[in-house]
């Protein structure tokens, strides 16, 4: 009997092995499958990408490097699922990470568990130019935020998106596009959500959180949504421009940055204080040339945390603003060489801080687009009455 168990499941695996010789995937990049129902009531195409990362930096002191470090890491690894429901005009889609970098940040308002889900969504076309999404996914706050990890310029995003971006909330969006002429194009987005960011199961602690978005592309569409893809790889004959600002209002926000950072507790529970966060950018695209720039802004009614006695509790909100600018150019063989200057400049009276200045030069070579590729990028952080750093760091992405 055991004998023929074993058999049988031989056989059934030999089979599986024949039909899944007969399944033609898609081509590279495009996902590993596209499943379509035999109504075409629905659709599923699986996808998967991770990115292999090595780095290693030296902290400078008084022209002295006295602190060295190197780190490797599996810096993402993700699962994607997106398709159709019924119509075209309804769509999903879900992400879910897996390396401990994509996963950290549990707590008691995550249910001490990790934060696995990136997106769950749903869009619904509902008329016309009008789409509806709801459930989790990004904030419409600034271009570089927005722009998958998987299609940067460089090895990941400047300093200013980690200290000023809102990232994911659950919620609605409600989405329009129109033309001002045959070439004018300007999107609106609004976006209604919890305000405490991804993966919150305790419910809404504080107020809520409303973003709003205006885009002007004056010179029309870029190709491919290009204008939210790092690099020039479409390559514009026309110059394409983007011109955007966000507005995001977190109401009785509850953590130090918005929807980010931590919480701020006290002695009845959450600190609560009024958050606004002002983002403006700028995206231009032509011929392989490709320029960047976002301004952050961000301001709290309060921002000093303090119990109900009026203690302080040791948490500040990180307000001030951030500077980003960032270009580069795509030579015809894919090499492309970008350069990015950053700088962050939160109230040092409130939050200790100085100043930050970062100047990268970065070096990427796209095999296969944004989909293989391998990326370097060397930085100087300097940073006022402080230490300053060197960082070098190598990536390898790969999204099948």
């Amino acid at each position: 009997m055991k004998y023929l168990l074993t058999a049988l499941l031989l056989f059934g695996f030999s089979c599986s092995l024949l039909n899944a010789q007969e399944i033609k995937a898609p081509r590279f990049g495009k996902g590993i499958l596209n499943i379509v129902g035999k109504d075409s009531t629905w659709s599923m195409k699986f996808a998967t990408r991770m990115q292999l990362l090595g780095t290693a930096t030296w902290n400078e002191a008084n022209g002295e490097i006295n602190n060295s470090e190197t780190n490797f890491l599996i810096r993402r690894a993700r699962l994607k699922f997106d398709g159709f429901i019924l119509s075209k005009k309804l769509t999903y889609k879900i992400e879910i990470g897996l390396s401990n970098r994509d996963i950290s940040g549990g707590s008691i308002y995550t249910n001490n568990t990790p934060r696995y889900i990136y997106d769950a969504l749903i869009k619904w076309n509902f008329y016309k130019n009008f789409s509806l999404w709801a459930g989790q996914t990004k904030l419409p706050g600034n271009v570089e935020r927005v722009i998958s990890s998987g299609n940067l310029q460089f090895v990941d995003r400047s300093l200013l998106n980690a200290q000023f971006n809102i990232d994911r909330d659950i919620g609605a969006q409600l989405r329009h596009f129109w033309y001002a002429t045959p070439n004018f194009l300007i999107r609106e987005s609004f976006a209604f959500s919890q305000g405490e960011g991804r993966n919150v199961t305790v419910g809404n602690k504080g107020g809520y959180q409303y973003t709003s978005r205006l885009e002007l592309l004056p010179f029309g569409a870029f190709k491919g949504n290009n204008e939210y893809q790092g690099s020039a790889l479409k390559r514009e004959e026309k110059p394409k421009l983007m011109v955007a600002a966000t507005y995001d209002f977190n109401d009785d926000a509850i953590k130090t940055r918005s929807n980010m950072g931590t919480f701020m507790q006290n002695d009845v529970g959450e600190y609560q204080t009024d958050i606004s966060t002002l983002f403006v950018d700028v995206v231009f695209k032509y011929n392989g040339f490709s320029f960047m720039g976002e301004y952050a802004d961000r301001n709290a009614d309060d921002p000093i945390a303090k119990n109900s006695d009026g203690s302080l509790t040791g948490d500040i909100v990180a307000v001030g603003n951030g500077l980003n600018l960032q270009t580069g150019y795509l030579f015809k063989n894919n090499w492309e060489v970008s350069t990015r200057y950053t700088n962050i400049d939160l109230n040092r009276s409130l939050t200790l801080k100085s100043t930050e200045n970062q100047y990268t030069l970065g070096i990427s070579k796209y095999i296969v687009g944004h989909k293989l590729k391998v990326q370097t990028d060397f930085s100087y952080l300097s940073i006022v009455e402080d230490s300053n750093q060197l960082l070098a760091r190598l990536q390898i992405e790969v999204h099948f």
